[in-house]
């Protein structure tokens, strides 16, 4: 989604600025909340480059606060990042709409925290991120700093530049909407990780049946190529046909697990390298929802863990 390449980009800004043998007080500040500001701008764009230049964004308007001057520095970041992450998703809006077939999230390999806590996990998991989209830019602004970052309603409305009322009800018509299309029975850690290495192995094994079993009647399996790899150019829907598809491709597949936007994950590796990385909606014991994202430019990040916070 983001065509430009990372030797197109500058320097981090955000990262420590030596003077002397310290930072200076406004780099620390920066720095120690850096990886919840990450998480929000990733959690309102669904785009870890689009995060990376909010991050970017976000610094060049703090490093020139006056700190004496902020009463609470964690929520002035936080309030400086929303906008700037609105600002671009109202961009990323436009992109999408000449996004070449499905568009997914860009996903991020997590480190064992992030699956510790069940709040952010799920609110960073492929299936949520993509109920996300089905929701108005201050909709999901406002969803997500009430709803994962339990910032007050106060905070918020100077956030998206609303009033408190009006926060209120955007944040119930979000929670409405997200209730009626997150996943209808959330399944365990543990029977998660069981669903992901049962597919995993009636894939690389080639067990029909066995796969058909995993796979809900209805699910619905999206695969992101963003026009530069060869992927389906539309949702294949229902077990038998999505099952055709694996199949085809099973046998030149390596499904290495790993641990992908909080929740268990396969990587595909073709001849060693990176092809594919495949993320899971699971309801009640089943998969209902396949995301197969192959867009080489939503792949960059799988090589290295990366931080998210609350």
């Amino acid at each position: 989604m983001n065509d430009r390449t990372a030797s197109d980009r500058t320097r981090d800004p955000s990262e420590p600025v030596a003077r002397g043998d310290r930072m200076d007080s406004v780099t620390r500040v920066f720095v120690a909340h850096r990886n919840l500001l990450f998480t929000v701008a990733y959690e309102v764009l669904g785009s870890a480059a689009d995060a990376e230049d909010v991050l970017q964004e976000t610094w060049l308007r703090w490093a020139g606060v006056d700190l004496d001057t902020v009463r609470d520095q964690r929520a002035y970041l936080v309030r400086i990042t929303t906008r700037q992450a609105l600002s671009h998703l109202r961009t990323l809006g436009r992109r999408k709409e000449s996004y070449v077939g499905p568009w997914l999230p860009e996903p991020l390999l997590t480190a064992p925290d992030v699956a510790e806590d069940v709040e952010l996990a799920d609110s960073v998991s492929m299936a949520m991120l993509l109920v996300l989209e089905t929701l108005a830019p201050t909709e999901r602004a406002v969803f997500v700093l009430r709803e994962v970052f339990a910032l007050g309603y106060d905070e918020i409305a100077e956030a998206v530049d609303k009033s408190p009322a009006a926060v209120r009800q955007i944040a119930h018509r979000a929670r409405v909407h997200v209730a009626a299309r997150r996943p209808r029975g959330a399944a365990s850690a543990a029977e998660t990780r069981r669903t992901v290495e049962a597919f995993r192995q009636a894939v690389a094994t080639g067990d029909l049946q066995r796969l058909l079993d995993i796979l809900a009647p209805d699910v619905v399996l999206l695969t992101d190529g963003g026009g530069v790899v060869q992927a389906a150019p539309a949702p294949v829907v229902g077990a038998d046909q999505v099952a055709h598809v694996l199949g085809r491709v099973a046998a030149a597949m390596s499904l290495e697990p790993a641990q992908v936007n909080g929740d268990p994950a396969l990587i595909v590796r073709l001849g060693g390298e990176i092809d594919t990385v495949m993320a899971m909606r699971i309801d009640d014991g089943v998969v209902t929802g396949l995301y197969a994202v192959r867009n080489p430019e939503k792949l960059s990040r799988l090589d290295r863990e990366t931080a998210l916070r609350r």
